[in-house]
């Protein structure tokens, strides 16, 4: 049986448009429902006050929010917010995870980096993808959005996934998160290393012992493969190595890459280039960010999705939560592919 999904595009033309899913998602949950969140960075005010509103009514809402982000204070305003008197009673976890050994003067610190959004009604439905609400309004802290980019006029992605195995699986997921954090050896964990599989998409789940699901997939293909990859960063040598040797073994690889040169280094681009393969960076006259994560794959009349809140760096590979999902679903292929094209016509204009 096909489980449709439903997949939503954030844009500079569509300010805030993302944030608004979540919120009508949020609105839509009656009492007796439930609303499971983890997310790396939580600014919005509004969003906070509509699940303390949830809670109020009867909603059980567990929110599993990074205690310090990139940007350590970022999430500062909201924590205090679903934590105090009148929050969520209980329903906020706010995570610290530890570091790791690092040489002196390097801090390699693990994150909780997934975006996953769990609602019980109207249907019960996951979004997994790259938006986080990392914007408030009005906003007060014009040095964060400057730091992290903003996410509200972004160019970001959610897909809801409603196969029940693949919701039901995510939920549990989240409320496990926020039963018992993860600690410095969830990565030997089953639930780690164990893939969620559905009718036509398998999740997976990071950090992990195993091999990286992206890079395996990508290994089979070559001669005749066409692979387009959107990516907001791209810093690891091992993604790039990976990348020019798919290039090497005869596919047809194309890179839509983000602007700053912090997220996607020249030394990548360079490289990549010099390998033969077509890079872009999208540019947005406003300068918003290009924060997409997917990767599309066509290989003899097969087509499959990647997306997920990965990146292609260190800390995403080996050190942070992070949530990926490989999908052969038709339907999210057209969605992602008419994205790819949005994008491309950016590069014109």
């Amino acid at each position: 049986m096909k489980y449709p999904s439903e997949t939503y595009f954030g844009s500079p033309d569509q300010p805030g448009h993302l944030r608004d899913i979540l919120a009508e998602r949020i609105a839509a949950v009656p009492t007796g429902g439930a609303i499971d969140w983890v997310t790396y960075y939580f600014r919005d005010r509004k969003l906070a006050e509509a699940l303390i509103r949830a809670r109020q009514r009867g909603v059980k809402v567990t929110i599993c929010l990074s205690a310090r982000p990139r940007t350590s204070d970022a999430n500062d305003a909201v924590i205090a917010m679903l934590s105090g008197k009148n929050g969520l009673d209980g329903g906020l976890r706010v995570i610290s995870l530890p570091g790791i050994p690092a040489p002196p003067g390097r801090a390699w610190n693990m994150q909780v980096h997934e975006k996953l959004y769990c609602f019980s009604h109207p249907k019960p439905l996951a979004f997994v993808g790259s938006f986080n609400p990392s914007g408030d309004s009005p906003e007060q802290r014009p040095d964060i959005i400057r730091e992290t980019g903003d996410q509200d006029r972004a160019y970001n992605v959610l897909v809801g996934l409603s196969d029940p195995v693949l919701v039901e699986a995510l939920q549990k997921h989240a409320r496990q998160f926020h039963r018992a954090p993860p600690g410095m050896f969830y990565r030997f964990s089953a639930d780690a290393n164990q893939p969620l599989t559905g009718t036509d998409t398998t999740v997976y789940f990071w950090p992990r012992t195993g091999s990286h699901p992206l890079m395996q997939f990508l290994q089979q293909f070559g001669h005749g493969t066409r692979v387009r990859i959107v990516a907001s960063h791209i810093r690891a040598n091992g993604a790039v190595n990976a990348m020019i040797a798919l290039a090497g073994r005869g596919a047809e690889l194309e890179i839509l890459a983000e602007p700053t040169f912090r997220r996607v280094t020249a030394k990548v681009e360079r490289a990549l280039s010099a390998a033969g393969i077509r890079f872009s960076r999208v540019r947005h006259a406003e300068h918003a960010p290009m924060h997409l994560k997917f990767v599309l794959v066509e290989h003899n009349g097969r087509r499959w999705s990647v997306f997920g809140s990965f990146n292609w760096t260190r800390p995403s590979f080996w050190l942070n939560h992070e949530i990926a999902a490989i999908s052969s679903d038709p339907g999210l292929f057209k969605a992602f592919a008419g994205q790819w094209d949005v994008l491309k016509q950016q590069l014109d204009e």
